[in-house]
């Protein structure tokens, strides 16, 4: 989302047969475990490293083997690039790109620093964090704050082409990474908070021409959908499917942005993302289902339409983005080989689909404390099959405007935001962050003008009650059956991307700075280290003449640091969070730096 103010290698066996028009030196870089070319590590967002020599039996010897300072403050989400010698590293605004040479300790070869209007910064929500770069064809790939879309060259830093996607005067702007597939690069947009109308583009990768561009809500045509061929749980969404959810012209400001990962299964040629929350959050004011927000998309990669739709979360009432990630995966579901789809919604159901034909299989709670909805109807034969039976004490429509809605939970931030899950081929286990956290929150009336926030809610965030007095949990997960196997408490939300290796560990960060290890068979804790600031970014591996190492932005902010990034204190700033993650000072203090550790000699 971008708030306001302010698999692949499923088994052993699972090969991929990579169609010959794709793009094959991406492809190269990132079957090869020594290199991370990719931020979700594969396609398929498993973030699954076969590096082995770090394992569970030795990690607990790990040491810094070297630092490197970004020379900016605020959240430092995502990670660092190695394409080969060369690791790429990038900063929150104003998105300084460094490239290091790793053959000579580290020196910076080149740097680029985008001249971007700091008007941009007030747009943005929750705080000025980037996901992170892609690489393709000898280019690095940069998404501005600004929605510029930059292509660099990966040896010089000489800048190739840039397009602008979006405008920030009408709340536009980016926080995410870019997905490179085959001769295009998939980019998404910002701005829900702002009555932004949402949309995902392909650009040429060579020239930044625009391919195609699909939006969340409205016509047909801007959808690419097919009224026919487009299907949701298995069915034609048939003609204006969108536009009738909608009432009156409500749509044009609809939200459903798309800020958050993307993953893309070369045997289908599709592209999967989500969409996320309506505009504006008071859901008195757009009555309807608000079709495709809070939405799982399967598109196209060449032409973009859409094949598959599913939408989690109709008439959204707690700002409950859809966009986390799709994790891609090939295992036996009801002894069958299936091709599946794993997504942790913030909304705090866990989703296992078929990701050929979208049919939902599983949807469950990975988090015991969610209460805003019974479950989801998975009676086939039921006219709400698919749809979550949401619990009127709960329901912001419900109780209605102005009215203070208490205990709802999870808080609008989920139950996992944007940090990424992992998943292990040896276990069979995905390896979730999350947030333990739940709200109250009051809609009211509020008009658009471009540019200006449309929220139209006043939330406050605290841990959730009756529990272990915690913001957060890192559990293992078992997608087939919709079960926690095991869960980790954490005093706070756990807001770092997990990484999961063949060495059968399990690595993850938190906000007071800790980078912790664990068995990814039990969640026994391995090793853990302090580093200087509170960790957003995602952890990386990568293997150089013939030594792994683990790598790891830490720089507190994102929506869960908020107040200590952008210095705010009132409870109820930060829609919501810096009430509820004002203990988080007492932790940690601001920071930029990248922490790489190894095995001692």
């Amino acid at each position: 989302m971008r708030k306001l103010f302010a698999a692949a290698l499923m088994s052993a066996a699972a090969v991929y047969a990579w169609p010959a028009s794709a793009n094959d030196g991406l492809m190269k870089i990132i079957k090869d475990p020594k290199q991370w070319g990719i931020q979700t590590g594969d396609y398929a967002n498993t973030r699954y490293s076969k590096l082995d020599q770090i394992n569970a039996a030795n990690v607990g010897k790990l040491q810094v083997a070297w630092t490197f300072s970004t020379g900016v403050l605020r959240g430092h989400e995502g990670g660092p690039l190695i394409i080969g010698d060369m690791m790429y590293v990038h900063t929150p605004f104003p998105n300084i790109v460094y490239a290091l040479d790793l053959n000579d300790d580290g020196r910076i070869v080149w740097k680029y620093e985008p001249k971007q209007d700091p008007n941009v910064i007030p747009v943005m929500c929750c705080d000025t964090v980037n996901r992170g770069l892609a690489y393709s064809d000898g280019m690095v790939f940069l998404h501005q704050a600004d929605t510029t879309l930059v292509a660099l060259d990966a040896k010089t830093g000489e800048k190739k082409w840039s397009v602008v996607n979006g405008d920030p005067k009408k709340g536009e702007t980016n926080t995410a990474t870019v997905l490179p597939v085959k001769d295009k690069v998939i980019v998404g947009i910002s701005g829900g908070e702002f009555g932004v109308r949402c949309h995902v583009t392909a650009y040429d990768t060579k020239t930044g021409k625009q391919i195609w561009r699909g939006y969340s809500m409205g016509p047909d045509s801007d959808l690419l959908v097919d009224p026919e061929k487009t299907t949701a749980l298995g069915k034609p969404i048939g003609k204006d499917s969108s536009l009738k959810s909608w009432e009156g012209d409500q749509w044009k400001i609809g939200g459903g942005c798309t800020w958050g990962w993307y993953s893309y299964d070369p045997e289908t040629n599709l592209v999967y993302y989500g969409s996320g929350n309506p505009s504006t959050w008071n859901p008195a004011q757009r009555p309807g289902d608000n079709k495709w927000s809070m939405t799982v998309w399967a598109r196209d990669a060449d032409t973009g339409m859409a094949k598959w739709v599913y939408q989690m979360t109709p008439h959204d009432e707690w700002d409950y983005d859809g966009v986390n990630e799709m994790i891609l995966t090939d295992q036996q579901f009801n002894g069958q080989p299936r091709k599946l789809l794993t997504h942790f919604d913030r909304n705090g159901f866990g989703y296992t689909l078929d990701r050929v034909s979208g049919d939902l299989l599983v949807a469950e709670k990975y988090d015991p404390a969610v209460n805003w909805a019974t479950k989801v109807d998975m009676d086939r034969n039921s006219p709400t099959f698919g749809r979550p039976l949401v619990v009127s004490q709960y329901s912001t429509a419900q109780q209605g405007e102005d009215v203070n809605t208490k205990g709802i939970c999870p808080a609008a931030l989920g139950t996992k935001d944007q940090q990424p899950a992992a998943f292990s081929p040896k276990t069979n286990l995905f390896y979730v962050p999350t947030n333990h956290v739940c709200m109250d929150y009051e809609p009211f009336r509020v008009s658009y003008t471009a540019g200006q926030p449309y929220v139209g809610a006043t939330l406050s965030m605290y841990p959730a009650p009756n529990s272990h007095g915690g913001m957060g949990n890192f559990i293992a997960w078992d997608n087939t059956k919709g079960k926690i196997v095991w869960s980790l408490p954490e005093p706070f939300s756990v807001w770092s991307g997990a990484l999961a290796t063949a060495g059968d560990v399990v690595f993850y960060g938190t906000l007071e700075g800790y980078l912790k290890a664990v068995d990814s068979k039990t969640g026994k804790e391995l090793y853990k280290f302090k580093t200087p600031s509170g960790i957003i970014g995602n952890v990386t591996t990568y293997e150089h003449k013939g030594k792994q190492y683990i790598a790891i932005l830490s720089g507190v902010g994102g929506w869960a640091g908020i107040g200590l990034a952008a210095g705010l204190t009132d409870p109820n700033a930060g829609l919501g969070a810096v009430g509820g993650y004002a203990a988080l000072s007492n932790y940690t203090n601001l920071g930029g730096q990248l922490t790489v550790f190894a095995l001692p000699n």
